[in-house]
């Protein structure tokens, strides 16, 4: 029996262990922020708050050893747990949270500083957790009492005793408004990615039946043609010529479908945009009316589309209203398409939306304008140049298009 006397060698370790630590879970704070397009550390911002754990020593008893000795052991220790907060799954963040507000209240006989970890961990609990306000006040309370107790017994002033939970409470439910509001969002964000789906293969389906429509019957037509002028040729009957000239003509015709049929195509964003909002609005309980679009180029009517697109959104989430309408109109060379609401308006600043639909109206060479006052709703109206090569509206249509309708 031959034994093998090399010296074994220990499992080296991954050099990418510290890398997996800092990777975001799927469902993590973190990577809720990439998938809104934000940078991956964008509530890092949040620990400049944490200046007043230096400053905190400024108002009581000045920066003595003590003091420096427990912020270099506890301040790491707190920047450590607020980032395992953010990269943790979210039904383990909670535990980091409350972690902060222990490491809090096990300082706070000597360490007045650790205030600012306990408001962090009250602030956090909520901003990573899930469930219903009243649980979060409820959690929200006991903490207080836990940490106010401690103080109490640490010979800290009443003054504490009062704005250490009024600060906790009031912050707390600032930060409660708007993860509700941050949920409401995302699910009116996850609300229009469904129907723009939904519309985009009710879309493509329309194509397919249109096709089959348009092109079945014409190219079976041809083949039967052409397999007749063959036969013919084949027994030396003049009637193929004529056979094969009939199958050009409706050769030609069918060419002709399909340019039109593709014109059609191109001008469904906009048609498939006016769908879309429709369902958006009407499950927020907003009537929408609006008129058929008139012909437009292609980068008009995508840019109008995309205008159209992100004022519904507008409208969803702050005109509060019940009713909505789009128009067309044609002035001159000049397409003009108005979007009105019968909301709270009072709009006073333009938020990056409208800053948005600005800019794309001012590239394809127009203008728009915002009028909203209080109590009498919104009405957006863009006005853009339409090209020479636009393609002509059917005879007899008037100027304006406004007429009710549906899709």
């Amino acid at each position: 029996m031959i034994s093998d006397d090399r010296p074994r060698l220990d499992p080296p370790v991954s050099p990418n262990w510290f890398a997996s630590l800092l990777r975001p879970a799927p469902d993590s704070a973190v990577a809720d922020n990439l998938r809104r397009g934000k940078p991956a550390w964008a509530d890092a911002i949040h620990l400049l708050w944490t200046i007043w754990v230096f400053m905190t020593p400024v108002f009581s008893g000045g920066f003595t050893l003590r003091w420096v000795l427990l912020t270099l052991s506890s301040y790491p220790v707190f920047l450590l747990l607020y980032a395992r907060l953010l990269l943790s799954p979210r039904h383990h963040a909670p535990r980091y949270a409350l972690a902060m507000v222990a490491l809090a209240t096990v300082l706070v006989p000597w360490y007045p500083s650790g205030i600012s970890y306990f408001i962090f961990g009250c602030v956090m609990l909520r901003v990573c957790g899930r469930g219903s306000w009243w649980v979060y006040l409820l959690q929200l309370a006991v903490l207080n009492a836990v940490f106010c107790s401690a103080a109490m017994f640490s010979h800290y002033p009443w003054q504490s005793l009062v704005w250490i939970p009024a600060v906790s409470f009031i912050i707390g439910m600032v930060v409660n408004v708007e993860a509700v509001n941050k949920d409401k969002d995302a699910a009116l964000q996850l609300s229009q990615d469904e129907v723009r789906r939904l519309a985009t293969t009710a879309e493509r389906e329309r194509i397919g039946r249109d096709l089959h429509d348009l092109l079945g019957h014409t190219l079976s037509l041809i083949t039967l043609k052409l397999e007749l002028a063959r036969k013919l040729h084949d027994r030396g009957d003049a009637r193929a010529r004529q056979e094969i000239g009939e199958a050009e003509d409706i050769a030609r015709e069918a060419l002709a479908q399909v340019r039109s049929a593709v014109t059609g195509i191109r001008a469904s964003d906009m048609a498939g945009e006016l769908a879309s909002a429709r369902l958006l609005l009407e499950c927020q309980q907003v009537h929408l009316q609006y008129a058929p679009p008139p012909p437009m180029p292609v980068d008009v009517e995508r840019g109008l589309a995309l205008v159209l697109r992100e004022a519904a959104t507008n409208i969803v989430r702050h005109a509060q209203a019940t009713q909505a309408r789009v128009d067309f109109m044609l002035e001159g060379r000049m397409l003009a398409m108005q979007i009105r609401d019968d909301g709270r308006g009072g709009m006073q600043v333009e938020g990056n939306g409208l800053c948005g639909m600005r800019e794309r109206v001012a590239a394809l060479g127009g203008n728009l304008q915002v009028q909203s006052a209080r109590g009498e709703g919104t009405v957006l109206t863009v006005r853009v140049p339409l090209a020479a090569a636009t393609t002509p509206l059917p005879p007899g249509t008037p100027p304006s298009l406004a007429q009710d309708g549906a899709a």
